[in-house]
């Protein structure tokens, strides 16, 4: 019963990947491509513990040890474990913590852009070679051709230009929201630094 629901299934899949033409295949990679980074920076970029910054810099400081699930968790842990407790943190110290951690919070961002850039521009491709097979055959006043006539060059036009925006329309907004995300993250880890730079461990209150 199962091969008997999936069968249709695949063939749909099949034909669509004919279809497509050239461009169909690599439209496909860019989405496989797309959709593991955009779940990489998902589960990247996470701020842990729900509680306000300053609680969470006094919970370290007391000897809380609970584990680290994000970002500003990590970053809370070891700005503490560095800190002096009655010195304010030195900036060079700070930075140097927080780098890798910003470094973290953007990686794949870059990929994720490019990404969503070249899926509609290969779609475009896709549709440029259908439209160049139907005109082909128009010329040659054949309705079916090797390369399948103007019904497969208008098929192909249509597929490629729908694929194209398929994978790059959800790609642009779940990577704006992300990006707001890490912009959020990204502006508690410069509270931080200037919590810590500015007052002693011992002082920050929650």
């Amino acid at each position: 019963m199962v091969e008997s629901l999936l069968n249709p299934v695949f063939a749909g899949l099949t034909h669509l990947w004919v279809a497509g033409g050239f461009v169909m295949p690599w439209l496909v990679a860019c989405a496989m491509v797309l959709w593991y980074n955009l779940g990489l920076r998902l589960l990247t970029l996470r701020r842990g513990d729900k509680r306000p910054l300053r609680a969470l810099v006094v919970a370290r400081r007391d000897g809380e040890k609970r584990p680290i699930k994000g970002i500003v968790d990590a970053a809370v842990a070891a700005a503490v474990r560095r800190a002096r407790p009655a010195e304010r943190m030195p900036a060079t110290v700070m930075a140097e913590i927080l780098h890798p951690l910003r470094a973290q919070l953007d990686s794949g961002r870059a990929l994720v852009a490019t990404l969503v850039a070249i899926a509609p521009l290969a779609g475009l491709l896709g549709t440029v070679g259908g439209m160049i097979e139907t005109f082909r055959s128009l010329a040659d006043m054949a309705l079916f051709t090797q390369g399948g006539g103007i019904a497969g060059g208008i098929a192909e036009a249509l597929l490629t230009t729908q694929m194209g925006l398929a994978v790059a329309v959800p790609g642009i907004l779940l990577g704006k929201a992300l990006d707001r995300r890490q912009q959020s993250l990204d502006d508690e880890l410069r509270q931080l630094e200037e919590l810590l730079g500015g007052t002693p461990l011992l002082q920050v209150q929650a």
